[in-house]
This record gives structure tokens, C-alpha cells and sequence, in this order.
């Protein structure tokens, strides 16, 4: 039977700039992405995506002939949840409060409606991504989750470097080829993993719940929080506190990133500084692409929120609750406007452009070349949707 985690106007809408160029079920919310927790859990090895038209080019489609089980991209899963979603038959599907959960169909629907042909309602409790701030919001949670599911199937190594401090070491997840130096560890608030081939440098202080993926680095003397998330191959320094990054994304040097998003292939700049908190300790507004306004987030904490491939040059300071789009490129230090649009190129100083789409293919294959992996032709073509789509229109002030 095909998995296919399904993605839904709305869903996709509310988590952009996260979800211009991914699935919602290739968020990383914990250690693992959606995809990879519920391909876990449901034992099969590989699970397909149903996106919006013009990002489908990235992923495989499965064969029409077979019997699917659709699941919304955007939900956590839980073990009762997974037992109720196991059971269903053939037509039925799992709904609460009017909203699709998951279905059972006796062919693959390419892009039929998800319309059961029978509906149960999930009394349970279930956890959605319902704005990007969730995303940090829900981090620490679920890197306890995932902590349970790696472990399962983990190689576990013992950590020998006479300089390193462990604290909590039974909540303490090394897996092989990852290397620790003269750092400080502290488990007992959370749990720690550390991926294959990672790297704790030199000063370096880690308080759980914290995940560190496949190859990332945590350069010397970084200083990371609990309810963090550093994803594969980034390269963090400095200061960072209940934030998730994607995979391949750099800040390598001294600043604070607080409660914040940072997407895949993007790099902030030396002493790059996002505020968390206002100051006078009110709850945090920012921009929504669905509403297409800005929204109250209810969060007394909320920082920046940053769409793949974008930069930011050195001293930029990101005020509380900023969201950047694709591909924004930002320099001259000072703060930057609260919604910068994908594509956007300047700064508070300069004033603002549109990037030259040829210019990002080649920043963006200069910066995935140096981690040997290249620009496909179907990134390509989903970026040129996006910037053909895009408008630069000033945001409403706050």
C-alpha cells in the first residue's frame, strides 16, 4: 500500500515561506522531518508527497494501481494515532472539527479530490502545524519523540575524549563517526542526540533537548540552548535558542538566533542578531501569507522566520517576529522591514530590488557546490515559478 502525505491549500498557505519549495511533510520538527517519522512508524521505506502543482517536479509520483493511504502532511503523529489511521478500511476516512486526517483509497488519486466515501471523527488529541512558529514551538516535544525512534535503530558510540563533559549521560544519543571535543553536555532537562558524522567543537556548550543531525557542526565555543534543532550539514556558532535550521545552512559565527526558522541553504552573516522578545513583553505579530496580513501570534517569544536560500550580511539585526521570504539577500546591517517578500534584494539603507533570477541560480550553486550538490532542473523550475509569481509590494506597517 502507497503513503502518501497529502498537502492542502490552506496548510500549504499558512506555513509559507517554509513551504514555497517543500512539502509541508518535509518540515523538521524535532530531530526527523514529518516524512521521516511517519515512514518510521508505519515500517515502510518510503513514503510519497501530494503537493501543490508546481511543486510536484520534486517529487516521485507512485503507481495509479495500488491501494494508498493518505495522511495530511502537516500532522504529527502519535501511537493512537497511527493505530486509528492503521485501521481504516478501504473509502473511510479520519476527520476532526471538518478537517481531513488521513484516508484509505483503492487507487492512487492523482489529483482527485480526498473526499471518503465513509468518515470517523478522531475524538483523540493530534497535533497540527498550523504557522510556522509551531515549528519552534513544538521542538522540544518532539525531539524527545524522535529521541525514542532513532534510538530503536541507532549505533550508538561511546563518547572518549577525556575533555568532554557529560551530564545526563543516559539521555545522551551519539551515533557513529559523529566527534566531540573538550565540550560541556547537559542531558538532564532533555535529551541529546548527535547524527552520524557530526561535529561538537572545542567550548562548545549543549543543554537538552537538543538535536545536532548528519554532519552539522557546532563551531567552537557555540553556545546551544535547549529545544533546539541544528539539521544536516549546517554549521551554527554563537548563541541558539529553541530554533530549528534545515539542512545546509550556516551561522557560523558569534550572534543570537532565538526562537526562530531558518530554511535550507541560507547563511546569516557575523554577528547576525534576532530579538525574541519585545520590549514591553507583549505577544508578537507577524506576517501571513494566508491572511495576507499581519496575525497575532499569541507567543510572548517569536523571532525570525526565513525561507530557503536566503542571506543576510554581517550586523544584520532582525526585529522580533520577521519573516523573510525564498531567496532574499539583505545587507547593510540595521533593521530590516518585518516582512521582507522572496527575492528581495537590499537593505534598510539601500532601499529594495528584485533579484536577478540568473544571479541566485549562480549564489545558490556557488554556496551547494561547496557541500557537493548542485542546483537540479527541478529546483530550478520551481524557483522560476515562485519569482514569476512574486510582487514587491511594501508591506502593511505594524
Amino acid at each position: 500500500m502507497h503513503i502518501v502525505l497529502f498537502d492542502t491549500p490552506e496548510a500549504h498557505r499558512a506555513l509559507l515561506p517554509l513551504t514555497f519549495t517543500r512539502a509541508t511533510a518535509d518540515l523538521r520538527v524535532g530531530a526527523l522531518t514529518i516524512a521521516e517519522k511517519w515512514q518510521r512508524l508505519l515500517r515502510v521505506q518510503k513514503v510519497y508527497r501530494r503537493t501543490p502543482a508546481y511543486m510536484q517536479p520534486l517529487y516521485e509520483v507512485p503507481g495509479t494501481a495500488e491501494e494508498t493511504l493518505y495522511i495530511a502532511g502537516n500532522l504529527l503523529p502519535d501511537a493512537a494515532l497511527i493505530q486509528a489511521i492503521e485501521a481504516l478500511a478501504p473509502g473511510e476516512g479520519l476527520v476532526q472539527n471538518n478537517k481531513l486526517l488521513a484516508m484509505r483509497a483503492t487507487t492512487f488519486l492523482h489529483d482527485q479530490p480526498l473526499e471518503p466515501s465513509h468518515a470517523t471523527e478522531w475524538t483523540g488529541t493530534c497535533m497540527f502545524l498550523q504557522m510556522p512558529a509551531d515549528v519552534f514551538r513544538f521542538n522540544g516535544e518532539q525531539i524527545r519523540f524522535d529521541f525514542d525512534l532513532l534510538a530503536r535503530t541507532a549505533k550508538p558510540i561511546a563518547v572518549t575524549d577525556p575533555h568532554t563533559v557529560i551530564y545526563g549521560k543516559d539521555n545522551v544519543l551519539v551515533e557513529e563517526g559523529a566527534r566531540l571535543r573538550a565540550c560541556v553536555i547537559n542531558a538532564e532537562d532533555g535529551p541529546v542526540y548527535i547524527g552520524r558524522g557530526a561535529q561538537v567543537q572545542e567550548m562548545s556548550v549543549i543543554h537538552g533537548a537538543f538535536a545536532l543531525c548528519e554532519g552539522a557542526v557546532v563551531n567552537i565555543g557555540g553556545k546551544m540552548r535547549g529545544d533546539t534543532t541544528i539539521g544536516p550539514y549546517c554549521k551554527v556558532g554563537g548563541e541558539v535558542s529553541n530554533s530549528v535550521f534545515w539542512g545546509y545552512s550556516n551561522k557560523a559565527h558569534d550572534g543570537f538566533v532565538g526562537n526562530s526558522v531558518i530554511g535550507a541553504w541560507c547563511n546569516l552573516g557575523a554577528d547576525t542578531n534576532t530579538s525574541n522578545l519585545k520590549n514591553n513583553y507583549s505577544t508578537v505579530r507577524v506576517w501571513s501569507y494566508l491572511l495576507n496580513d499581519y496575525i497575532d501570534t499569541g507567543l510572548q517569544f517569536c523571532g525570525l522566520t526565513m525561507g530557503d536560500h536566503a542571506k543576510a550580511g554581517i550586523n544584520t539585526m532582525f526585529n522580533t517576529g520577521t519573516v523573510v521570504g525564498v531567496a532574499a539577500n539583505i545587507f547593510g546591517g540595521d533593521f530590516p522591514p518585518k516582512h521582507i517578500p522572496s527575492f528581495s534584494w537590499g537593505g534598510a539603507h539601500y532601499g529594495w530590488q528584485l533579484y536577478r533570477l540568473e544571479e541566485l541560480f549562480r549564489t545558490a550553486g556557488r554556496m551547494m557546490q561547496r557541500r557537493g550538490k548542485q542546483l537540479s532542473e527541478a529546483e530550478k523550475q520551481v524557483l522560476t515559478y515562485l519569482y514569476e509569481q512574486s510582487r514587491q509590494t511594501k508591506p502593511k506597517e505594524v
